[in-house]
């Protein structure tokens, strides 16, 4: 009885504090502009749509957030920065640890917004101009991998430019990779014994690795681009099935979608491998470095406008950093991936396309960890791993999508223009949320009040605001007006001075961040 009147006490004084309780509402714009992109009912489990398939997931959520697992991103963002970052910002991610140290509060799930759309498996919108299908395939591999190459014809009867393509694996859990090539003849037969190591074909498109998002080319001044394929060429896509996958069924489809006929000014785009080393020696215990040069000797001949990068090794790999390195030994940093994952790769693309000037060298280095403190090693205890093309193996293979530079090049904002593609939301209710923007405040610290500006948004003169302590606890939430779209002015109001966190819902845009207010 005593226990149960202290208990009393306890929550009476809780609720005369005035101190607001976070719950789902709370927490579930972060969730759907961070999380459910991949976690929803087709895509990855655990699906994370409502607060019931969140709550039954919040150990790991927890886990994996404190781990820095999820959301997966490899890529070093003090090295280099890249498009459609898969990030979340120390705010969300107190918010949301605070949300389940605070027991995962259900709340009035009325009041948080409506959770993203979601059509299926393609993240990319619109009707595709083509698609292309294998037959229905078993996995032929029993005792080794396979790696299966499927010609399809296209049906092309004038050359087209590819603007964008997808590739969607029918079987995602059994399918390695994915290597997409142009047979220009028409002539390449599928080759299905599970041996067609070379993926054959005049040039790669690219291709698809797991993690990877969909590839989509600037498609508007001051930079069109895309991959010119010839009438009557044939689709060639290697898929390595792994060891033990045999007799499970694969359907996998590429989604193409080409510029209009006809249209001009669109630069080509080219995707090569020039780095790569087919000598590896790994042996067992210990850690060793790899190296990849191209040219093997001078320079580039001409300049280059980078416009991605896709590093790739396999799971005794832990470390991963290309550059180009000038005549005077300046280095232009690429990318850096300390923790690189074989599960989570793919090509990453520069806001502003990366000039690589004449006469320089482009050079990686892969670190492999081939003992026991690598828990990605496939092999325990460790053994002896060379070059190969098994997921046992390993290899240094790293690509790029570029262009003969012009004038100019690295000054185009590339996010700008692919962002505003409506192929690329992954979101089909424009009434969603349905993009993370930058947001900035102004001053902060500040006093009376301050400005928040949504950089890049659709022009709203309407937002809600809200505001939480340190502790993740919700102490403000409002309606904005403005008559400047995009700029909202907050008060301080009876705030007390000291470091907030903010969200910020404008039309279909979100922002968040931190503030100080000024000790009165």
């Amino acid at each position: 009885m005593k226990k149960n009147y202290i208990l009393a006490l306890l929550f009476a004084g809780l609720a005369l504090s005035g101190v607001a309780q976070t719950t789902y509402k709370d927490v579930a714009p972060i969730f759907y502009s961070r999380c459910t992109s991949c976690h929803h009912e087709k895509q990855h489990p655990q699906s994370m749509m409502n607060y019931s398939e969140t709550f039954a997931f919040v150990a790991g959520i927890k886990s994996d957030l404190n781990s820095g697992r999820m959301p997966p991103w490899p890529p070093d963002t003090t090295y280099h920065r890249y498009l459609n970052e898969r990030l979340i910002s120390p705010t969300e991610k107190a918010a949301i640890l605070a949300w389940i140290q605070g027991g995962a509060l259900k709340g009035d799930t009325t009041q948080a917004p409506p959770a993203p759309l979601y059509s299926g498996q393609a993240k990319l919108n619109g009707v595709p101009d083509l698609i292309l299908t294998i037959p229905t395939f078993a996995s032929n591999a029993t005792t080794s991998d396979a790696y299966d190459c499927f010609s399809i014809p296209m049906g092309l009867n004038t050359d087209r430019i590819l603007q964008a393509y997808e590739i969607i694996p029918g079987n995602a859990p059994i399918v390695h990779h994915i290597i997409a090539n142009i047979d220009t003849t028409g002539t390449v037969t599928s080759s299905l014994t599970g041996s067609c190591f070379t993926e054959p074909g005049q040039f790669s498109i690219g291709g698809w690795v797991p993690g990877a998002a969909p590839t989509i080319f600037p498609s508007k001044a001051p930079l069109k681009a895309g991959i010119r394929i010839k009438a009557g060429s044939n689709m060639i896509l290697q898929i390595h099935y792994p060891t033990g996958t045999a007799g499970q069924k694969d359907s996998t489809q590429i989604r193409l979608y080409f510029y209009p006929v006809g249209a001009t000014g669109i630069r080509p785009m080219l995707v090569t491998t020039p780095l790569q080393n087919w000598s590896l020696f790994l042996p067992a215990n210990v850690v060793t470095l790899a190296t990849a040069k191209y040219p093997s000797s001078g320079g580039v001949p001409v300049a280059l406008s980078l416009f991605s990068v896709s590093p790739h090794s396999h799971k005794v790999c832990t470390n991963i950093q290309i550059n180009a390195y000038g005549p005077l030994n300046d280095s232009i940093p690429l990318i850096r991936t300390p923790h690189w994952n074989f599960d989570w790769q793919g090509a990453y693309t520069f806001p502003k396309m990366v000039k690589i000037p004449t006469g320089y060298t482009l050079y990686t280095k892969h670190i492999y960890d081939n003992t026991t403190n690598n828990l990605n090693n496939p092999n325990s205890p460790p053994k002896l791993v060379v070059a190969g093309t098994s997921t046992t193996n390993e290899m240094l293979f790293d690509s790029f999508a570029w262009l003969a530079y012009q004038a100019g090049d690295d000054t185009i904002d590339i996010g700008k223009i692919i962002t505003s593609d409506p192929l690329l939301t992954g979101i089909s209710d424009p009434g969603r949320i349905s993009q993370q923007l930058n947001s900035v405040v102004f001053p902060n610290p500040f006093g009376e009040n301050a400005t928040i500006v949504l950089q890049g948004g659709n022009r709203n003169t309407t937002a809600e605001l809200r505001l939480y302590d340190m502790f993740g606890r919700e102490v403000r939430s409002e309606m904005l007006q403005s008559s400047s779209p995009d700029s909202f002015i907050i008060h301080q109001g009876s705030l007390a001075g000291g470091v907030y966190f903010y969200t910020i819902k404008a039309g279909s845009t979100f922002g968040s961040g931190k503030l100080m207010i000024m000790t009165k």
